[in-house]
């Protein structure tokens, strides 16, 4: 398998009892044979980004803040770039930067703290459960504003059905 889901989002399915990802939208960013990476979308810290890497606050788009990308190694820190017109396939247009890199030809940045990661065949036994839903990216979802949105607004995509569930408090008992 090469890039099989790159390039896709992973959306928790209500079943998805991992608080790590509960109500979270994944941007795969490498898939293969050997394991997936990628980066949780909707789960902004408080930490602005100019407060870690100031020369990134500039092309950071809102909300400028440091995203939690996932559990493992929320030391190391991923960016993403938007380039009008860069790049094919799935990933067109969004590029994954180093961010000790001296190019800032970037649109729009968005800056993460860690990654999720699967082991080999990981992420295929989750998918049967079935604790993920996938579906295309689009890059105004990996871009939004309004990373705290996203779950619901990807569900409707996935089915307007779905949406409902995305109404539904995270804990009804606290309803």
């Amino acid at each position: 398998m090469t890039d099989g889901l790159s390039g896709y989002l992973l959306v928790a399915s209500p079943l998805m009892l991992d608080p790590n990802f509960t109500r979270t939208v994944v941007l795969i960013l490498q898939h293969d044979d050997d394991g997936a990476l990628g980066v949780v979308l909707n789960r902004p810290s408080d930490s602005p980004v100019s407060d870690h890497l100031p020369r990134w606050s500039q092309g950071s788009i809102e909300p400028a803040t440091v995203f939690v990308g996932g559990p493992v190694s929320p030391e190391i820190g991923i960016g993403l770039a938007w380039r009008t017109g860069s790049g094919h396939g799935p990933l067109a247009g969004i590029e994954v930067f180093d961010l000790s890199s001296e190019d800032e030809e970037h649109e729009a940045v968005r800056v993460f703290a860690g990654y999720a990661g699967w082991g080999a065949g990981q992420l295929e036994a989750e998918l049967e459960e079935p604790a993920w839903l996938v579906v295309p990216a689009t890059p105004a979802e990996v871009f939004t504003a309004r990373p705290d949105l996203l779950w619901g607004r990807v569900m409707r995509r996935i089915d307007p059905e779905l949406g409902v569930v995305a109404t539904l408090p995270p804990d009804p008992s606290l309803n």
